[in-house]
């Protein structure tokens, strides 16, 4: 397996803390899945400091042989045997220990307290467990006293279901926890190319010159799912997209795209020019949230020319749901920067294909020398893809070859796709960055406090605005697009989304 997978990580060490690692959900899927690997990973690219030991908890009754048989057999399962280095493999195994710990039973912390004692005091617990968990384990860690100054703690999304509940959380954090110790992850901030964003940005004033409303258009940011539910109904008939996927990842996609340039490269400069970005949000006018708003249901379908089911057909299902599996929205920037430029969201489950990118489009020249109808291709745009590959795409327009095309114009990328120009293997997952940097203590991809609940209420008078308005969900088939009203949406505004123009 080649080594090649570490070259674009940070592989510096300086500031890299001789950390214990607590990981409570050890074995629940998000540590299967995702971290046990990411963990697995870091250690073969020789990125994690060498007396880092790593104690899984969980309530299954395992010794250490069978916990490390569990986590081979994950790695195997998810990374694939052919891809496991065995030196790597056997290093990584070394590092895990195991407690046997019921959360939410207090009693249970002395024996997890007693095993940690030994070990470097500088703890970062990592919450791979519901949220509903997270006053548990942050109260009976206190109690047992294994909480100091020096410790961290990571929890994921989603924090909270609306405001008064993301207080509710973060409340229940900072009991404990300084802001400054909570790491707050949204995995969109650790994949490569959204990292990317601020070198393409501020290190390129080709770019950063024209990033405001004198020249771009309109921002179009899409994230497509091609699938359902898998078996999450519990959890996501309550949520929907806008609290599963605009509250987070969208919000925190059009921030980095819309901030102001930092003052410096810190998590304190960062975060504070995305805060900006959130309170220049505009709610949406009541009166007119169906002409920027669009909800979605999917209905039964077909993807990959295979039958696929309705939201209202999935397993489990509550045949009267009317949460929304799809939203398009159109918002808008009340800054110097973005005043008059839109920024469309779009989102969706069982769409045709598994997508996530963002769409700047430029304003076409005032000056039209070209064939009028060809004015509907006459603007660039900047395609900042992040799934299914990582690739930045900006959209020039050329001369057709030939003799007898005159002047005939074509759309032509200037392509740059990371793997290959950067001889990349493997790109790294957005967890491995995420991972280092919090046992760094590096907080700048992780989200503050103020963005959560600053996201939350926009959010929230969103949601509150369409119930007000009795917004109806309108019917997409799986495997498809999305609805046609979308694009309706769009259009009425005067532009179009990207696979359509």
């Amino acid at each position: 397996m080649s080594d090649n997978n570490s070259s674009n990580i940070d592989t510096s060490t300086e500031g890299l803390l001789s950390h214990s690692l607590v990981l409570f959900g050890a074995l629940g899927d998000l540590s299967l899945r995702k971290l046990m690997p990411t963990l697995y990973q870091l250690e073969h690219a020789q990125l994690l400091s060498d007396d880092l030991k790593i104690m899984a908890v969980a309530r299954s009754a395992f010794n250490i042989d069978e916990l490390k048989a569990r986590i081979k057999d994950t790695l195997n399962q998810y990374l694939g045997a052919e891809q496991l280095n065995s030196e790597s493999l056997s290093r990584f195994l070394k590092r895990l220990h195991y407690c046997q710990v019921d959360l939410i039973q207090a009693a249970d912390y002395a024996a997890l307290k007693e095993k940690l004692d030994a070990w470097h005091s500088r703890m970062t617990f990592y919450l791979a467990t519901p949220p509903s968990l997270y006053s548990d384990i942050c109260q009976h860690l206190h109690s047992a006293n294994a909480i100091n100054n020096e410790c961290r703690i990571v929890v994921e999304k989603p924090i909270g279901h609306d405001l008064a509940s993301s207080k509710v959380i973060n409340d229940k954090l900072a009991l404990y926890f300084d802001e400054s110790q909570i790491f707050r992850i949204d995995h969109y901030l650790g994949k490569e190319t959204v990292q990317n964003l601020i070198a393409l940005r501020f290190a390129n004033p080709l770019f950063e010159t024209q990033w405001n409303n004198q020249y771009i258009d309109y921002v179009e940011i899409s994230v497509a799912e091609d699938v359902g539910i898998e078996g999450r109904w519990g959890y996501f008939d309550k949520a929907g997209q806008m609290r599963d996927m605009v509250q987070n990842h969208l919000l925190q996609l059009l921030c980095m795209v819309a901030m102001d340039p930092p003052s410096q490269l810190t998590a304190t400069s960062i975060r504070d020019e995305k805060v900006k970005v959130l309170r220049a949000l505009k709610p949406i006018d009541p009166e007119k949230v169906n002409k920027h708003l669009v909800l979605g249901q999917y209905t039964d379908g077909q993807f990959q020319q295979q039958p696929a089911p309705g939201y209202l057909n999935e397993a489990d299902a509550v045949t009267n749901s009317g949460t929304e599996t799809f939203i398009a929205l159109r918002a808008e920037i009340a800054n110097w920067r973005w005043t008059g430029t839109p920024f469309y969201l779009r989102t969706g489950k069982r769409m045709a294909s598994k997508v996530t990118e963002v769409i700047i489009h430029f304003k076409a020249s005032n000056h039209q020398i070209f064939d009028p109808k060809q004015a509907s291709i006459t603007q660039n745009q900047l395609v900042i893809r992040l799934q299914p590959y990582e690739s930045i795409s900006l959209q020039v327009l050329t001369k057709e070859q030939g003799i007898d095309k005159q002047m005939q114009l074509r759309r032509d990328p200037l392509h740059l796709d990371f793997a290959q120009t950067q001889s990349q293997a493997r790109i790294p997952d957005a967890y491995e960055r995420l991972l280092l940097e919090a046992l760094k203590g590096n907080q700048s991809l992780f989200v503050r406090r103020d963005e959560v609940e600053l996201a939350w209420q926009w959010c929230d008078q969103i949601r509150q605005a369409w119930h007000s308005a009795e917004l109806e969900l309108e019917d997409y088939a799986a495997g498809s697009n999305g609805p046609k009203q979308a694009c309706n949406m769009i259009e009425t505004h005067g532009h179009r989304w990207y696979e359509d123009c």
